[in-house]
């Protein structure tokens, strides 16, 4: 039986993504018409939404488990930090929130990048303990 309770945080985390693409389409990441420069953007959309449904239906069959989870949370994570939040980034939170000429659309745009961080932090840990739980049963069912 798979966790429900991750199901829902992988869902929740795939729609807040989704609202973050539409934020670099909405600030002009994607331009039209689509140029050489579009095709970083495009590629890792197009994985990332690949990624989690193909993890999904394996996920649903078994094939894939919690650790899969895990690792692609800490991977989001780790792109998200780099992508908007290291010393390195050129798009960083505040620039998100500048982008916008309504104060309201600033705040959505970086309310939902920082809610999607926290539910990548979240199941992360989550899908970890998962993973950890899941081992030491089968470690304490092949000892008896």
């Amino acid at each position: 039986m798979r966790d429900k309770k991750l199901v829902a945080l992988i869902i929740v985390g795939a729609i807040l993504s989704l609202g973050h693409t539409v934020d670099h389409i909405v600030r002009g990441d994607l331009g039209l018409p689509l140029t050489l420069e579009s095709v970083p953007f495009i590629v890792v959309s197009l994985a990332t939404y690949t990624i989690i449904a193909w993890g999904l239906y394996l996920y649903s069959k078994g094939k894939v488990g919690a650790r899969f989870w895990a690792i692609f949370a800490v991977g989001g994570l780790a792109f998200g930090w780099l992508g908007h939040f290291s010393p390195f980034t050129d798009q960083s939170a505040r620039d998100i929130f500048n982008a916008y000429e309504s104060v309201l659309a600033g705040w959505l745009a970086l309310s939902c990048l920082l809610a999607l961080m926290l539910t990548l932090i979240v199941a992360a840990f989550y899908a970890g303990y998962l993973w950890v739980v899941g081992r030491t049963k089968n470690q304490t069912r092949q000892a008896d």
